[in-house]
């Protein structure tokens, strides 16, 4: 199976961890020392707006973001919590220590999306999902959707078992020591009421005692 590749800028150890676990992970890595190693081996102009994915040091923003080397939605900073991350808020934040399997899943749902964004349109039953719009749409209906209810979607769509609040904390969310359980179920109440009122669909995210789903 094709394995989209996640290169690793200035963080070998991080590399290392995720090669111990690469049998189980749906990506592959490579491990460049410092920007100036990626640089000479990545063509950049011809891969910039495709699939180059990054994961760098906070201390690299600058330098990524002023050269406009790729595109925003592709790169992850890893930066301690105490950071203070001063950048624009569609940028991925990893801040550590980090659970090594939430990092994971945080990566996947960003492949997932950028995956779908190749094709402008996720379809999601008899839905389209306008990624460049943030809308859902149904014959002549549409809704605007906000980031997180697209990501709790798109990670409903990929998951067809049912997904309990703390799948959804930690994997959508990223973490879950300093986000309350009413948090989670306040967001999926609200995207379902929007789905409701706007479509008449009870049934666009379905809940049971074995978690949420979209089937």
């Amino acid at each position: 199976m094709f394995k989209q590749n996640i290169n690793i800028v200035g963080i070998p150890a991080l590399n290392d961890i995720l090669e111990e676990i690469g049998d189980i992970l749906s990506f592959k890595t490579t491990n460049f020392n410092n920007i100036n190693d990626f640089l000479d081996v990545v063509d950049i102009e011809r891969e910039k707006k495709s699939n180059i994915y990054l994961i760098t040091p906070f201390s690299n923003k600058d330098y990524f973001i002023k050269k406009n080397l790729v595109n925003k939605k592709n790169i992850f900073f890893f930066c301690q919590k105490n950071t203070q991350a001063d950048i624009d808020e569609d940028y991925n934040i990893l801040r550590f220590p980090i659970d090594i399997y939430i990092l994971v899943e945080k990566i996947n749902i960003q492949l997932i999306k950028n995956k779908y964004n190749f094709q402008s349109k996720l379809k999601v039953k008899n839905y389209f999902i306008d990624l460049n719009s943030r809308s859902i749409s149904n014959n002549n209906n549409t809704l605007k959707l906000t980031e997180r209810e697209m990501d709790i979607i798109f990670f409903l769509n990929e998951n067809k078992d049912p997904q309990k609040i703390n799948d959804l904390q930690n994997k959508v969310w990223g973490y879950s020591s300093d986000l309350e359980t009413h948090t989670v179920e306040t967001h999926i109440y609200r995207l379902r009421k929007k789905i409701y009122d706007n479509f008449k669909d009870e049934r666009f995210i379905i809940s049971t005692d074995k978690g949420y789903f979209i089937e």
